[in-house]
Formats: C-alpha cells, sequence, structure tokens
C-alpha cells in the first residue's frame, strides 16, 4: 500500500490505539493489499475519551461494556450494579484500554 496513505490513517487515527501497536498497524497497512484499502477506511472506531465519559455517569449500569461491544460484561455489571461500585471504579481506569483493544481487534479482522 501507499506509503503516504498509510502515514495519513496513523496520523488521523492513533488517538483510537495503543502506542505500543502503531508500529505493528503500520507494517501491516504497508504490506496489505490495495483492496482492503476501501474497508479499512470505513472502519468506525470507538473513541476511548467517549468511553471513559460514558464509564464515569453511567458506568454503574454497564453501559460502558455495552458501547464497546462486551455485552456478556456489560449484563453481569449491569445485574450486579457495577460491582456494588467497585467494579465501576476500577473500569475508570481499564476501559480506556480496553476500548483501544477492541478498536485493534476490529483493525485485525479487516487486514488479517
Amino acid at each position: 500500500m501507499d506509503t503516504s496513505k498509510v502515514d495519513m490513517f496513523i496520523m488521523s487515527n492513533a488517538k483510537f490505539f495503543q502506542s505500543n501497536h502503531l508500529m505493528y498497524i503500520r507494517e501491516r497497512l504497508l504490506t496489505a493489499d490495495e483492496s482492503k484499502w476501501i474497508y479499512i477506511q470505513t472502519l468506525e472506531f470507538k473513541d476511548p475519551t467517549t468511553s471513559i465519559i460514558v464509564s464515569i455517569l453511567v458506568g454503574a449500569l454497564g453501559i460502558d461494556r455495552f458501547l464497546i461491544g462486551d455485552t456478556g460484561l456489560g449484563i453481569a455489571k449491569l445485574l450486579t450494579c457495577g460491582g456494588l461500585g467497585i467494579w465501576a471504579l476500577v473500569d475508570w481506569f481499564l476501559i480506556m484500554g480496553r476500548t483501544k483493544e477492541k478498536n485493534f481487534e476490529m483493525f485485525q479482522q479487516i487486514v488479517g
């Protein structure tokens, strides 16, 4: 794939991934087929900032976990009222990293 396209993708989407994944993403994009570029451009990554805001406001209801696609954990968090508040508090520190991991997993499914 063209280097300028790859650099543009990295610059515009770096906030959606952990910094240690960016080099891997760049390497995978440089070796990817040009046909995958259309699919890569249409990916809609979850914003980690939105996840932390939702987690702070309604994290005890599990909505933050539903937002990033962890349905099972969302249901468990909802039924336990955020683990009696403890789980909700812990998620304030973990949800941004988990959101970035989910984005990375989505990227890997497309690029292969």
